[in-house]
């Protein structure tokens, strides 16, 4: 954790002094010195808190004269996240001026050049086009640019703003931002829980309107699922409560609860504390309780002891995160599955590594919890098993690492269970490249030099070692004049990779080659009008361009394509994995992802085939299948899709019409 010292304090005060004197020649010079001490302070919450108490000094002192910022009712809140993004000093001397209209806005000073209700409308219209960074949960834009302590900086702004900012003007976009969350059910749900703690604490949703309405369920869900619960909000209160309550009531609670967790994804104390004592006491009510279809009915009558085991071993109220994942496992049959069973036993059974140990410690976020590292890891194994669609990289540049976490918990649970078990002993990991064998302890860094912790805790576990394996295998595949991933991407995420592989990006000559046959061979491979209604099996591991709102080329990044799916009016629409934490996002030109409202599962994003196409560089293929339906391509979607890609990442790269043996 980052500390300011009383140096930084005292600098700072010498640096507003020097402001408040400088003549107005050197008042930039001042000005520029100052926002040094601004970028320190910004890296805690006292600091920011301390910013906002001189904002007024530092206002009075002239450090906004002659800038962009120096008219506080000229302030543009669509441009303040580019600000941001452009880090030191921009993103310094933004903070401040945002700090200084939430002054405006709380009524705690006035000026002539903007009203308190224009402030108030800024800051909230700020809020509610940046909340990903209140959540702590960064698109892939803004992970690329911003570093550790920019990223930081902001986070610490923006939590301020939520805490010292009326919010009630901003009930329908808050409502509908939890909602798109918790549709896309992830494992780590720190920034929903904190943003559904944010409303309960500060916005008054005692209304009848909609907005009110919802708020007011996502509340519920996290503190009162059931009225037992809203009775005896304190935990001891409440086990008391559901030991002594009549079976009557004790249904309505279950009934209640379970219902919440259904829509919600979301878990809470009081679903731990209810779920261990209906099984130890009313074991037929579990299947209400975790709201099961008939088949999460049928796993759990089959393997009632198993189960029954697990949750004592692994569920209680300071640990209630994998809960969801429960449900969801016993709904995929998972213990059905011998090997699963087996692998959840052996990993019981083992003593932890010690720097696993800590790695798994360090993630759990709240150092008063009564948990011990495998109980942590145990219910992160569940929840990743249950929602494989929910893992996400953090703020790490590991999408290949949780990639192939969710590829594996998807469709080879105990394979993954295998792996967790090695590293959580040996803090080691050995995979297989071209008949050499990579043990990630002796490997060089991998593409993260300081983990990101705010992850569920099987990626704490094994990222650290996939990432360093990834990037060795990138090392010895490098220089062959393709794109590496054509030989790692079957050795690190296994068989199911189809042996075709089709890039449009040339890594020696840093060009685009015969882009035209690319996007006739994808559609060849998966477009059901063209492929002959084939549908896919597994998970394609595919290599996009990521681009802003403006269409501008950002990178490269790893996606998994799920499914395509024609819709019933004619559309054909990608299914994927985006592991970059949030699925919605702005591609530019028109091309945003959705999470939900176009039959997307829990965790998928999904796009017109078109518009998802128009970002792929890299894609697996069945070799003998595409090419028999090159031919049945229709040229007019081609020159669409060409023409998406030639006016926005294409920009950045020369383009060859030679064609390509693929």
């Amino acid at each position: 954790m980052t500390i300011v010292s009383e140096r930084v304090y005292e600098n700072f005060k010498n640096g507003l002094e020097e402001l408040k004197a400088a003549t107005s020649l050197s008042k930039p010079i001042a000005a520029n010195k100052l926002t040094s001490q601004v970028d320190i302070l910004a890296l805690t919450p006292d600091g920011i808190s301390y910013l906002y108490k001189h904002i007024k000094e530092v206002e009075s002192a002239g450090f906004f004269e002659g800038s962009p910022w120096a008219d506080p009712s000229r302030q543009i809140p669509s441009l303040v996240k580019g600000t941001l993004l452009a880090g030191h000093p921009t993103s310094s001397t933004e903070i401040l001026s945002e700090l200084r209209t939430l002054y405006y806005a709380r009524g705690d000073g006035s000026t002539d050049k903007i009203s308190q209700e224009e402030a108030a409308a800024f800051i909230e219209e700020v809020l509610v086009l940046n909340l990903e960074f209140a959540f702590d949960e960064l698109s892939e834009v803004s992970r690329q640019k911003l570093n550790e302590q920019e990223r930081k900086k902001v986070v610490n702004h923006f939590d301020f703003l939520m805490s010292n900012m009326e919010l009630d003007n901003i009930k329908d976009k808050l409502a509908a931002e939890i909602e798109l969350v918790c549709q896309q059910r992830p494992l780590v749900t720190t920034g929903i829980r904190n943003l559904i703690g944010t409303v309960h604490q500060q916005i008054d949703i005692s209304g009848d309107s909609e907005p009110e309405r919802a708020l007011n369920f996502f509340v519920n869900a996290l503190y009162y699922p059931g009225q037992i619960a809203r009775n005896h909000s304190d935990l001891k209160a409440y086990q008391n409560a559901i030991e002594t309550a009549s079976l009557e009531a004790l249904e309505a609670e279950v009934k209640s609860t379970g219902e919440f967790l259904h829509k919600t994804g979301l878990t809470n104390p009081h679903l731990a504390i209810l779920l261990r004592h209906c099984v130890s006491n009313h074991p037929n009510l579990i299947s209400t309780l975790l709201h099961l279809s008939n088949k999460g009915k049928s796993d759990w009558e089959k393997h009632k002891t198993f189960v029954t085991d697990l949750i004592e071993t692994v569920f209680e109220a300071d640990n209630f995160k994998g809960i969801y994942g429960l449900k969801r496992m016993l709904e995929r049959n998972l213990f059905s599955r011998r090997a699963v069973c087996a692998g959840i036993t052996n990993l019981k059974l083992v003593s932890l590594n010690s720097k696993v140990e800590e790695r798994i410690l360090k993630s759990i976020g709240n150092p008063k919890a009564n948990i011990d590292a495998m109980q942590y890891l145990l219910a992160g194994v569940i929840g990743l098993l249950g929602q494989p669609l929910g893992i996400g990289q953090g703020n790490n540049a590991t999408c290949q690492s949780a990639r192939g976490i969710n590829m594996w918990a998807q469709h080879a649970p105990a394979k993954l269970l295998n792996m967790i078990t090695t590293v959580a002993t040996a803090n080691n990991l050995i995979m297989r490249f071209e008949n050499s064998d990579l043990e990630s302890i002796k490997l060089g860094k991998g593409l993260v030099d300081k983990l990101d912790h705010n992850l569920d805790a099987v990626s704490v576990v094994l990222v650290p070692h996939l990432d360093k394996i990834y990037n060795e295998m990138m090392r010895r595949a490098a220089g062959r004049g393709e794109d590496p991933h054509r030989w790692v991407n079957p050795a690190l995420y296994g068989q199911w990779i189809q042996t075709g592989f089709a890039s449009a990006y040339s890594y020696l000559t840093d060009s685009i080659q015969d882009y035209e046959g690319f996007i006739k061979l994808f559609l060849a491979a998966f477009h059901p009008d063209f492929n002959g209604g084939r549908e896919m099996v597994y998970p394609n591991p595919i290599g996009i361009f990521i681009t802003s709102s403006k269409g501008d080329m950002l990178g490269f990044h790893a996606v998994s394509l799920l499914r395509i799916k024609k819709q019933e009016n004619g559309d054909v629409r990608a299914y994927f994995l985006n592991p970059n934490n949030e699925g919605r996002q702005d591609w530019g030109q028109g091309i945003k992802p959705t999470v939900y409202g176009h039959d997307e599962r829990h965790g998928e994003s999904s796009l017109p085939i078109e518009h998802f196409l128009a970002r792929v560089y890299a894609f697996h293929f069945n070799k003998l299948n595409a090419m028999a339906h090159l031919n049945d391509v229709s040229p007019k979607i081609v020159e669409a899709i060409t023409k998406l890609a030639q006016e926005s990442w294409g920009k950045s790269y020369t383009w060859s019409k030679i064609a390509k043996q693929w």
